[in-house]
């Protein structure tokens, strides 16, 4: 990894470089044609409503990795946690301590904002991130089933 890599939070100029995070990210789960966000969708709930955050991971000068995450709410701790929605790192970048370090400084922002957990989902067939977040001492939530309602079934619920 090089010496230079920095962390920068996105600003509403960076609107359609996050969009282009998201679909490489999408590329890389096989799950592209799930992507409809634009980018004013994404600068409405970024800058305008301020509902999630996104840092970039930078070397050299250049953007090779970005997170979006969010704050959660523990009832049972009290506190808030933070939720890593997305966390990508360009295919040449990874295997060079990229990932590593932007989950360093993740978890360095929630230590600062006094959280009380760190958590995010990776996909069962994902081994490589899986061996990875186990190498950094995350711990799967054994005994829980993520549940999503989403599109027509969410309009449906809220009837």
């Amino acid at each position: 990894m090089t010496e230079r890599i920095s962390f920068r939070y996105a600003e509403r100029k960076d609107v359609s470089l996050i969009l282009y995070f998201i679909i490489e990210l999408a590329k890389y789960e096989k799950m592209e044609d799930e992507v409809i966000a634009t980018a004013e969708q994404l600068e409405e709930w970024i800058f305008d409503k301020q509902k999630a955050e996104v840092i970039f991971t930078v070397a050299d000068g250049r953007e090779v990795g970005f997170a979006l995450f969010f704050h959660s709410f523990s009832t049972f701790l009290g506190k808030a946690g933070m939720h890593l929605e997305d966390l990508y790192v360009l295919p040449e970048f990874r295997g060079l301590g990229y990932g590593k370090a932007t989950l360093k400084k993740l978890a360095e922002i929630a230590v600062e904002r006094d959280c009380g957990r760190f958590e995010w989902s990776c996909l069962n067939w994902n081994k490589p991130s899986i061996d990875f977040y186990l190498s950094l001492g995350a711990e799967p939530m054994d005994g829980w089933t993520e549940f999503r309602v989403a599109g027509n079934a969410l309009k449906k619920l809220a009837e």
